[in-house]
């Protein structure tokens, strides 16, 4: 047996402790003791029912930027995973990204870069919700992460998955927490409007299958990855992905499954045998620039290459990397099926 999955079986008492809070509070909601806010504005949640790693954010970006492309007011809310702050902050006015990521989390600073529209961070998604109505009068607002944040009422609830998550053979992992992957059991999608299958770099298989008893005849959806270039971190510059094959590079990041990123080099030709892994949301600190400065010149790499959920924590370390080249694979979520989601919004939330 393989320690990962020991440790998994040892944790099976503890699933009950997890499983029967989340159990309680759904039923509460589902038999009206506990009550959502209705908000004066089309509200759409892009969740998930596992830990990570499922595309939530590139998800948000790609629905943002179609809703914008309609010619519609757009907004973008989380609680903000892994900030220093409390209560409500707003990241962008829509012109200008007026908080740091350590204020803003860095899923939201980097949904204020990409997107331009007016974004805030705040626990309580209803008055998060509301302030940034008052202030900016949006025809819709996503949340991002908040298929278990049932207090906001919402006109459209999008659920993704790993692709990898779903065709895995790993009986405990399809388990609740700590001992599998699941913060909600798979009965839990019929609260779900739309399914999303995203396989990210991997080649397409056919997981709907393993859905189909949960989720009946609610559309699904299927997504993917494509790598655009590298941006230099520094000045914002574009390079293609040829300009880096051949080169000895150190592959850096911080996210849920390091796998995708080296999925992501591997779609443009850039080998990393050069790795420094961390932690999912890594805030780097000068003990983590050090040890990426120290991998970077022992192994005489042409360049830093990272996530671009790194780079905007890497960015406050300018002056320490100045004379190391680093740059991020920008990557883009793409819906297979683009005209028919298209649709599916706007007979979702205009009609």
């Amino acid at each position: 047996m393989k320690l990962l999955d020991l440790v998994q079986t040892l944790s099976l008492p503890l699933t009950p402790l997890y499983a029967a809070p989340i159990w309680l509070r759904n039923l509460f909601f589902d038999i009206g003791l506990f009550r959502q806010k209705k908000v004066d504005a089309k509200i759409i949640s892009v969740g998930n029912i596992t830990v990570g790693g499922s595309g939530k954010t590139p998800m948000s970006i790609y629905i943002l930027k179609t809703l914008q492309g309609m010619h519609k007011k757009v907004a973008a809310l989380s609680r903000g995973y892994g900030r220093d702050s409390e209560g409500f902050v707003l990241v962008s006015n829509g012109k200008k990204v007026l908080a740091g990521v350590d204020q803003a989390g860095d899923e939201m600073y980097l949904t204020a870069m990409e997107c331009e529209c007016p974004s805030a961070v705040c626990e309580r998604r209803v008055e998060g919700a509301q302030q940034l109505i008052r202030d900016f009068h949006p025809d819709v607002i996503t949340l991002d992460d908040a298929f278990q944040h049932r207090w906001i009422a919402r006109d459209l609830d999008i659920v993704l998955f790993d692709q990898r998550f779903l065709t895995g053979t790993s009986w405990l992992r399809k388990l609740p927490l700590p001992t599998g992957s699941m913060r909600e059991p798979f009965s839990a999608l019929k609260r779900a409007d739309c399914i999303v299958i995203n396989r990210k770099f991997s080649e397409k298989r056919d997981a709907t299958d393993r859905l189909k008893k949960y989720v009946g005849d609610k559309p699904v959806f299927h997504a993917y990855y494509k790598a655009m270039g590298f941006i230099d971190v520094r000045n914002g510059r574009k390079y293609e992905p040829k300009d880096f094959q051949g080169q000895v590079s150190l592959a850096v990041c911080g996210i849920a499954f390091p796998h995708s990123f080296f999925n992501a080099l591997d779609s443009v030709g850039i080998t990393h045998e050069n790795r420094l892994i961390f932690v999912d949301h890594k805030r780097y600190s000068d003990e983590e620039v050090q040890r990426i400065r120290k991998e970077f010149y022992g192994k005489n790499c042409y360049s830093v290459v990272t996530t671009q959920k790194d780079a905007v924590k890497l960015m406050q370390f300018k002056n320490e990397l100045d004379d190391i080249d680093i740059y991020y694979l920008k990557i883009d979520l793409v819906l297979e099926e683009e005209e028919q989601f298209r649709a599916y919004l706007k007979r979702k939330l205009f009609n």
